[in-house]
């Protein structure tokens, strides 16, 4: 897996300061898209066990709220992204969040991408629209985008949106 970037701290990508970092790679193609680059899975640098290890001491900090994964699509990297996940789960119980292009109902619908699924705490789901486009909406760019409680989901068998 490839990764265009790693933040120490982000405020735009969920709740609080966060730690983020952006996968590459994308086949969803959105009309105007704001990371165009990161559709290129060759993009970026290749992900190892150094970057996995420098995201842990990140969550370690006391003001860092949570993490975020954006990209690129994380869900065209579920393979790679589910094992670094859980690496990092391993050491820190902070919350995650995840953006895709996929809507949950998607997800569910391949393995690969529930096991991943089911490691992080929110997902902001569904393709960016531009017609949809809504500068006033947190933490989506488009209003046909979710945030998604992933783990009440789960054992309600049924969709909890977030309302922030």
């Amino acid at each position: 897996m490839r990764y265009a970037q790693i933040r120490r701290y982000d405020v735009a990508n969920g709740p609080g300061i966060r730690t983020t970092f952006f996968v590459t790679g994308c086949r969803h193609n959105c009309y105007n898209c704001f990371n165009k680059e990161y559709q290129d899975f060759n993009f970026g640098e290749i992900w190892t066990d150094k970057e996995t290890r420098e995201v842990i001491d990140y969550l370690k900090l006391d003001e860092v709220k949570g993490l975020t994964v954006l990209g690129g699509e994380p869900f065209q990297n579920e393979i790679d992204l589910f094992k670094i996940l859980k690496d990092i789960k391993k050491e820190s119980n902070k919350d995650i969040w995840i953006y895709s292009g996929y809507t949950f109902e998607e997800i569910l619908k391949d393995e690969n991408k529930k096991n991943l699924l089911e490691l992080v705490d929110v997902l902001v789901d569904g393709r960016f629209v531009e017609a949809l486009k809504d500068l006033k909406l947190k933490f989506r760019g488009s209003s046909n985008q979710r945030i998604i409680d992933i783990q009440k989901s789960l054992n309600e068998n049924k969709i909890v949106e977030i309302n922030l």
